[in-house]
Formats: C-alpha cells, sequence, structure tokens
C-alpha cells in the first residue's frame, strides 16, 4: 500500500465502455454517457487534481480470482451456437434480465478492467480516491449472470486488493439492489466487510439481504444488511444509514472503502420503490468522503451501479458524485447547461430533461434513538443492529455506536 497522495482522483473512463450494451433493455448506456457528458460540460471532468485514466480489459486470470473458468467460457462463446440446449441459461446469460450480445465478454472484461485500474490507482498511492462510474454490477455470481451483471467488478477488484495484501476492506452498497453477489463472494472471510443498504427483499429483487444474514462461520459480522421498507425518502433512509455505517466502519478499522453507488433509489426510478430525491443522494456521497477521509486515510474508490431514470435521475446523481470525489460538491442549484439538455433530448426525446441539478429538497435527517414505539424505518435499523452489531463488539441499543 503506497503512501496516498493528497488531492490526486483517478476518472477511469473510455468511450468503449459504453459497449456493455443488453440492446432493449433498462440498463442503458446512454446513462453513463450522459453522466459524462453532464460532469465535462460542468468542468468537473477538468479540474487539476484528476487524473483521466484509460482502462484495458482484464484477462481471464484477474476474473478467475472471482469468477468459475466454465462460466467465462460460456461468456466467451455467447451469443454463439450452444454445445447443447439450455447451456447459456445454465449460466444465467439469455435470459430477459440477462440477453446476450456480441462481444459480451470483452466489454464486461473492459468494465471490470476499469474497475481495476482505479483499485490499482489507489492502492498504489498515486491517488487518494477513483472511480469508474460504468462499473457497479454487484449482483454477478461466481457460476453464472444475475441482475443484469455479467462479471462483478468490484468483486474481483476487492480480491485483487486482497492479493496485494489488503487486510480490511470495507464495501459498501448504496443501490436498491441488496448487493448480494459481492456479499456471497466474501461472506466467509474475515477481511472484508459488506454492508448494504436496499429496499426490502420481501419486494424487490434479488430476495436476499436481510439482517439476519451477517456472515460465514469463518467471518461472524462481515455482513451487515439493512433492508429498509419501500416508500423511505431521503431522511428516513440517511437516518439508518448514519444509525448503522459509520459505527460499523470504525469498529472494523477499514484501511480502504470500496463504493457501489447505484441511483436506483431515486423516487423516479422504474424498476423499485424507494423515494430519495438527488438531493438526498448526493448527502450520502459526502457522507461517504467523510467517512474515507476520516477511516482511512482518504483511500476510496468508488463504482457506479444501478439506476433506470436515465435522464432525469442518474446523470445528475453520479455528477454529483464525480464532483464529490474530485474536490468541491456542486451547488444543487446549479442550472444544466443548455448543450447537455439538448443532447440529452436528442437521445431521450420523450425525457422530462432536467434544467437544474437539484430536485428542490432539502435532505435533512435527525439521529435514531431507540423508542418504544419506532416507525418502521426504526424498527429495521434496531433489526440490523441487534443481528450484527454484537458481532462487532458493539452495543445495538447504544445510539453512541
Amino acid at each position: 500500500m503506497g503512501a496516498v497522495e493528497a488531492g490526486n482522483v483517478a476518472v477511469v473512463w473510455d468511450e468503449a465502455l459504453l459497449s456493455y450494451n443488453l440492446g432493449d433493455h433498462p440498463l442503458d448506456p446512454v446513462r453513463v454517457e450522459l453522466t459524462i457528458a453532464l460532469a465535462r460540460e460542468l468542468g468537473v471532468l477538468d479540474r487539476p487534481t484528476v487524473q483521466m485514466i484509460t482502462p484495458e480489459p482484464v484477462d481471464d486470470a484477474t476474473l478467475c480470482r472471482v469468477h468459475r473458468p466454465d462460466y467465462l467460457a460460456a461468456v466467451k462463446q455467447a451469443p454463439g451456437e450452444p454445445p447443447f440446449p439450455g447451456y447459456f441459461q445454465k449460466y444465467g446469460l439469455g435470459t430477459g434480465d440477462n440477453p446476450m450480445f456480441e462481444g459480451m465478454h470483452q466489454a464486461s472484461a473492459l468494465v471490470t478492467g476499469a474497475t481495476l485500474a482505479a483499485a490499482e490507482a489507489v492502492w498504489s498511492g498515486r491517488v487518494r480516491r477513483a472511480v469508474n462510474i460504468s462499473g457497479g454490477l454487484h449482483h454477478a455470481m461466481p457460476t453464472h449472470a444475475s441482475g443484469f451483471c455479467v462479471y462483478n467488478d468490484p468483486a474481483v477488484a476487492i480480491a485483487w486488493l486482497l492479493e496485494q495484501g489488503a487486510e480490511r476492506i470495507a464495501y459498501i452498497d448504496i443501490d436498491v439492489h441488496h448487493g448480494d453477489g459481492v456479499q456471497a463472494v466474501f461472506y466467509n472471510d474475515p477481511r472484508v466487510l459488506t454492508i448494504s443498504l436496499h429496499q426490502s427483499p420481501l419486494t424487490l429483487f434479488p430476495g436476499t439481504g436481510f439482517p439476519e444474514e451477517t456472515g460465514g462461520p469463518e467471518a461472524p459480522g462481515s455482513a451487515i444488511n439493512m433492508a429498509l421498507p419501500p416508500g423511505t425518502s431521503d431522511s428516513g433512509w440517511l437516518r439508518a444509514f448514519h444509525a448503522v455505517v459509520p459505527g460499523a466502519l470504525r469498529a472494523f478499522r477499514p484501511q480502504i472503502l470500496v463504493t457501489q453507488c447505484g441511483a436506483d433509489t431515486h423516487r423516479l426510478d422504474p424498476l423499485a420503490n424507494l423515494h430519495l430525491s438527488v438531493d438526498g443522494q448526493r448527502a450520502v456521497y459526502l457522507a461517504l468522503r467523510d467517512l474515507a477521509d476520516q477511516l482511512c486515510d482518504g483511500r476510496w474508490l468508488a463504482t457506479g451501479g444501478g439506476g433506470y431514470a436515465l435522464v432525469e435521475a442518474v446523470p445528475r446523481a453520479w455528477t454529483h458524485l464525480l464532483a464529490v470525489l474530485t474536490g468541491e460538491p456542486l451547488e444543487p442549484t446549479l442550472p444544466t447547461p443548455p448543450s447537455w439538455r439538448t443532447l440529452a433530448r436528442e437521445r431521450r426525446p420523450r425525457a422530462n430533461v432536467p434544467a437544474v441539478m437539484t430536485d428542490g429538497v432539502d435532505a435533512v435527517w435527525e439521529p435514531w434513538q431507540p423508542g418504544s414505539e419506532p416507525d418502521p424505518i426504526d424498527r429495521a435499523i434496531l433489526q440490523t443492529r441487534r443481528a450484527a452489531f454484537p458481532l462487532l463488539g458493539l452495543d445495538p441499543h447504544d445510539p453512541r455506536d
């Protein structure tokens, strides 16, 4: 682990990352294209702290840190002729969630390579923070594709960091869906703490991420799951985050923070039912930056993730993320550039193109306090704390932990 070079930030980007394209599908790369365009027009990518890195696809040996060789072989063969009926489906390919496309292996290996390049930049000390906005494909499993995800780039980057000698890595997943793939890979590894805040698995894919999922027999307390009720808005989400994440991180003492920053918690997202605003998401990014600065000497590796309000929410949310990573946060009231609005209308003529970087919400929250008649969010907080905090040596009923 290299000494941190204060102030420098790596943004990993190449237009070839847009080739991860599942076709007529919710995970449309236009959301990434519009994010980069918005960040560039607002000057975020031209800040003196920014180092732009062009990624390369990872090799098979790197992917096999997480994925099984026979699965890689299937991805490489897709969408060709299967050796037997049901071959691709055996590996989760050729389904509605995970359609096959030409060049799927190369595109997926490039996304993974971008996250790995970000990990290398941070771990070497060349930068304090790094981001691959096209990454965060957190559902992919060692043996199969799942939930729009072919290769699990955060898990591959974490596995690489462990091989470099990292002893304590904290992975925080703020996507609306449970970070099941990353949790599964490291469920029995005490060196990796996975924390996922997501909509209740009773109401949303993938149906996992209950508070009782707290790590394998060799790693009790290595997984923390905050399952939030549908309809949770900024104040409740932020209360839950601050009631669980800072205390757990302080107890674990990570050397580096890895985050999956899915923007599908937004109230306009068509695939889920949480009600965050862009302003609430911006507040989360600021909290993550503060935790990385306080606990990890600033080391923060960020990825994108889900998000299906392709014009209305994702580009603004992730541009705020890029701004927080690279320096001063953007003012929420900042107008979106007219040229960006024109591009957005060209790409999605029917979209409601936002004129400002805010949803006009004051993302305030009240600290959690154990109460006699808590609301559903407070009950969820207490469930998670009761399940996980004692395994970390923390008192689930003490709001100071």
